[in-house]
């Protein structure tokens, strides 16, 4: 079972994003504040996860929290700042959306940038380690893929129900053939990813 806590008697707020490495559609990010004496054996990094296992634990989460709350940010603020700071901002707009201020932030990976002079803990694989992380990191894909196949109705051609605007062949290919769209991030090279699917 991950670990329930990182410090002692203080508020943490497990924060993760999902979705840096897509070629379309947002970045999202969640931040969570679970109980200090929380357990789950479920509990795990989402990617670890099956699709049914993450919408089951993500109704319990929004259960179970203290609080919780997701954000995101456009593929156009994504090219406007590139994907490391619109990650960011996504988690910093996730974090001051919850109704009860954290005393510290524990940030999955290895880059954050300060916010509201609250203590933060960068954990290089946090949401393999820390249930809060873990819980951030399943609401951030679950609620990603959703608007994912959500706009995907409207584009059927990218797969993006399958995808979710990861480089797959398919996805790929589809950009070969009809060419981008309005969800795609233009800053991502969208046509150097062609040639690894030629």
């Amino acid at each position: 079972m991950l670990q329930a806590s990182y410090t002692e008697g203080l508020i943490e707020a497990g924060v993760d994003e999902a979705g840096r490495g897509c070629l379309a559609g947002p970045v999202f990010a969640a931040a969570v504040i679970l109980p200090g004496d929380y357990k789950d054996k479920e509990l795990n990094d989402s990617k670890q996860l099956s699709a049914s296992k993450r919408e089951r634990l993500r109704m319990k989460i929004e259960e179970e929290a203290l609080d919780w709350a997701v954000a995101s940010a456009s593929p156009g603020i994504i090219d406007e700042i590139n994907i490391l700071n619109a990650s960011i901002q996504a988690m910093h707009h996730a974090i001051v959306k919850l109704t009860i201020m954290p005393e510290i932030l524990l940030v999955d990976g290895n880059r954050f940038k300060p916010i509201n002079n609250i203590r933060h803990q960068c954990i290089i694989k946090g949401d393999a380690k820390f249930m809060s992380i873990a819980a951030a990191s399943i609401l951030a894909k679950t609620y990603r893929d959703e608007y994912m196949c959500s706009i995907g109705k409207e584009f059927p051609q990218y797969y993006w129900e399958n995808n979710k605007g990861y480089p797959s062949r398919k996805h790929r290919d589809a950009i070969y053939n009809y060419g981008p769209c309005m969800h795609h991030r233009m800053s991502f090279r969208l046509y150097e990813q062609l040639k690894l699917a030629l």
